[in-house]
């Protein structure tokens, strides 16, 4: 049996303003590499010690190396190109005014190889120096297609967006294992692409780009499941977390999980599944009763995305609601998402964001003990 964590989070922190520079600085060839290595270990341990502090149960090295949480992959794997084409964009809502496109950067131009792990040494190091429990987080395959496909040039190398997301699921299958066979105690994929499925814009995004969402929601789910298969280990946790876009505050999709949840919560073989539920855009608890009831839920609940501090009766009050659909005992606590998909980070303070983990880590004691 897996163990249960009451007080989890999705994976990314802030990053502090010394790892700002210090990237920026290797990025311009004014610091070493392993200069950089060296800088970002301590900033690691520092919220090592932080979440231990707070008292969340499982432990992130807050994603610190990475310049978002999906990056890996594109800088493990030859083939990816730089890229201005306004055709592979995203629209983010949220707070700075106006929806804002953001266009990709970098898509598929070639047939893709992989150069490296993505996340060996981010393994390492947590297997090493975490003070508990702690989680690797990878990418869906899922993710790829959406924003790495451009129609003239990747379709090149990959006639079709299933192709593209077939070869990344090969790719992403063998991390896991790897993550799972030196040990690493929680693998979670993140994968908000799940809520296009459930935004009627999204949706017909998809068709106009000559895709059916339900046959690409079919092959997503299909694609997770093959990435874990033979993924349990004793003792170890398999997560799936979904949220409706994240970055520097804003979200993309909104939309409940009703037409997704059957399929979804049914189907893909994991231990818990961490879900966005902090707004309206993530409609009722009531899609839940999908759940199976060897799976718990992680009732995203806290924002990672607004600074202020949610009302601890709120909380206590909502988690109460969703047990009318799952019973306490497979439930936990956590916030909806990162606080930094991105290396930019959302809109708070870090001091805000540890008083939110500390939130959570108190409300999970007083709820489920410990």
């Amino acid at each position: 049996m897996p163990e249960v964590y009451r007080a989890d989070h999705v994976g990314s922190l802030l990053r502090p303003a010394d790892l700002h520079q210090a990237r920026a600085n290797c990025r311009e060839g004014m610091l070493e590499l392993h200069q950089l290595r060296a800088i970002e270990d301590a900033a690691i341990l520092h919220v090592l010690e932080r979440q231990q502090a707070a008292g969340v149960e499982i432990y992130t090295d807050g994603e610190f190396r990475r310049s978002g949480f999906q990056n890996d992959l594109i800088e493990a794997v030859e083939g990816y190109v730089e890229t201005n084409d306004p055709a592979v964009v995203r629209v983010w809502q949220g707070p700075g005014g106006e929806p804002h496109e953001q266009g990709t950067r970098q898509v598929v131009g070639g047939k893709l190889r992989q150069l490296r792990r993505l996340t060996q040494y981010q393994a390492t190091f947590m297997n090493a120096y975490a003070p508990g429990p702690f989680k690797i987080t990878v990418p869906s395959p899922s993710q790829y297609p959406a924003i790495s496909f451009q129609p003239g040039l990747t379709d090149r190398y990959y006639p079709t967006r299933s192709d593209l997301l077939w070869d990344i699921a090969e790719i992403i299958k063998a991390e896991i294992s790897a993550l799972l066979e030196s040990g690493v105690p929680y693998v979670q994929i993140d994968a908000p692409r799940y809520s296009y499925y459930v935004d009627a814009k999204w949706r017909e995004h998809l068709r106009e780009l000559g895709e059916d969402p339900d046959q690409m929601f079919e092959e997503a789910v299909a694609a997770d499941t093959y990435c874990l298969e033979g993924a349990q280990r004793p003792g170890a946790t398999v997560a799936l977390h979904i949220c409706r876009g994240n970055n520097q505050s804003k979200w993309y999709a909104e939309g409940g999980y009703e037409a997704i949840a059957a399929k979804l919560f049914g189907t893909l073989p994991v231990d818990r599944f961490l879900l966005e539920y902090d707004t309206e855009r993530a409609g009722t608890f009531e899609p839940l009763r999908h759940v199976p009831e060897d799976k718990m839920v992680v009732l995203g609940l806290i924002s990672s995305k607004d600074s202020t501090l949610e009302s601890r009766d709120y909380v206590l009050e909502r988690i109460e609601e969703s047990t009318a659909y799952v019973p306490l005992e497979r439930l936990a606590l956590s916030p909806q998402c990162g606080f930094a998909s991105t290396v930019a980070g959302n809109l708070l303070t870090e001091e805000e964001q540890w008083r939110k983990l500390e939130l959570v880590a108190s409300i999970s004691r007083e709820v489920w003990g410990g």
